[in-house]
């Protein structure tokens, strides 16, 4: 029978509300690794060949020393072998299993569920693992080819292993995060289970911060001590060997100052480490030198999708439009500084005054445009649309192909922050086709408009 442990019932009823909700999380960023592990690993072994073929043609023998069981290599790393050595560290995944391996001594709480989020967890914990063994394969091996390419002056033919490696590490590190910014609901729970004694009474002693470091209010009697000199046993041995007169204690203190120097030295080399991890610091992949990477590579193909609206007036009459342009837009980044997008248009009229109101469809257009970023928040901007400019009242008579027009626009845009996911836009565009429109329309539009990340 299970140990039976007191816990609070907001405590309890938190567990039950997230359990699903991390498993589904854990699931998810599971299959991520799995994949990109898989997809990243594949890419860098067809560069590995390339290489390898390259250099064949230079120094036969080198390139054998060199690639000749790589395919193996790569092969394991993408099979998950053990991990050796290489830890990540994620406090948010150790306190989330560490709350929840408390409710396995819970008889009540129903362990199918439980049992499945703890599974993924520990399936999570060996991805997160296994990424830190492939930072450090990818590191060494890139610091393998470049010592050896570089007296043949080959180095420019490594740059595509590089720039691969290093999206393998930015695409990591996004996934972390995911993982890391946790929901409403998990911040909650954290809140109300860090609070209690059983909580952190569990936690110093089977977290997996308790097996790499002794936590405060552990007992240090408590920590095995075999083996480690006493202080009184250093002292004696120091006055044995170099006697105890003032000018053995001076260059003890000069010693002892250095190393403490040096100490403070390790001490802020280890704070610009990445966060959590406790793996080799040269298992950081630099940046390729020259190479200015694609911030939007990485991410996944909703999160480069831009949501937009915009709105444009035509002249007014006694300070009432006469018509309204509203357009919809989605758009696709390309990179950090370039879009793509298409979007529609609908055309609404407003009635001839203030006394004469009446809502009427005076046109529909489809649009596409895109945006090249010149310098800061400014654009160059373009696009090609087709616009029914008639009056109508059934969606039949659009099909009058003769009576579209082609609009070609090009012009500067404003961006600007608005909010967290909300930016405002302002676009002055000339029209370029428009000589050629019957009736004429105007050769100058100005849009304001809002886009959502």
């Amino acid at each position: 029978m299970a140990q039976r442990v007191s816990v609070g019932n907001d405590w309890q009823e938190l567990v039950e509300k997230n359990i699903s909700s991390l498993a589904k999380k854990s699931s998810l960023l599971n299959e991520k690794f799995q994949q990109q592990n898989g997809k990243y690993l594949s890419r860098l072994q067809k560069q590995e060949a390339k290489l390898k073929l390259k250099l064949g043609k230079v120094d036969s023998v080198l390139a054998r020393q060199l690639f000749d069981g790589i395919e193996e290599q790569y092969a394991a790393l993408k099979d998950n072998l053990p991990n050796k050595g290489n830890h990540f560290y994620s406090g948010h995944l150790d306190s989330l299993s560490t709350a929840l391996q408390i409710f396995k001594k819970v008889q009540t709480f129903p362990s199918p569920a439980l049992e499945e989020t703890l599974s993924q967890f520990s399936s999570l914990q060996d991805k997160l693992d296994q990424t830190e063994v492939i930072k450090k394969f990818l590191s060494e091996r890139k610091r393998l080819l470049k010592q050896s390419l570089e007296h043949l002056g080959m180095l420019g033919e490594l740059k595509g292993f590089e720039k691969k490696a290093y999206y393998y590490v930015t695409q990591v590190k996004e996934y972390r995060a995911l993982w890391d910014d946790p929901s409403q609901l998990e911040k909650k729970l954290l809140e109300v289970v860090s609070k209690t004694e059983v909580f952190k009474d569990f936690f110093r002693k089977n977290s997996q911060l308790a097996s790499l470091f002794v936590l405060p209010g552990d007992n240090p009697s408590a920590v095995s001590l075999a083996g480690l000199q006493t202080r009184t046993s250093v002292q004696q041995d120091i006055v044995d060997r170099f006697g105890s007169g003032p000018q053995v204690q001076q260059l003890l203190r000069e010693n002892l100052q250095e190393a403490q120097g040096q100490m403070n030295e390790l001490e802020s080399k280890l704070s610009r480490f990445s966060s959590g991890s406790f793996g080799n610091r040269a298992s950081n992949i630099e940046l390729p030198e020259g190479f200015k990477p694609n911030g939007q590579k990485t991410k996944p193909f909703l999160q480069r999708l831009e949501y937009g609206a915009n709105v444009q007036s035509q002249k007014a009459r006694s300070y009432f439009p006469v018509t309204s342009d509203l357009g919809l837009s989605l758009g696709y980044k390309l990179n950090d500084n370039s879009s793509v997008g298409i979007g529609a248009s609908y055309k609404l009229g407003w009635g001839k005054g203030w006394n004469h109101t009446k809502l009427t469809h005076e046109g529909v257009g489809l649009r596409s445009y895109m945006d090249l970023r010149l310098k800061g928040s400014f654009f160059l901007s373009g696009g090609y649309e087709q616009n029914y400019r008639t009056a109508f009242r059934t969606i039949q008579q659009l099909h009058d192909h003769s009576k579209w027009q082609a609009s070609g626009l090009i012009g500067l845009s404003k961006k600007y922050k608005v909010s967290k996911k909300l930016k405002g836009e302002m676009k002055l565009l000339w029209d370029f086709l428009s000589f050629q429109q019957i009736p004429k329309t105007p050769a100058l539009l100005f849009r304001v408009g809002y886009s959502l990340k």
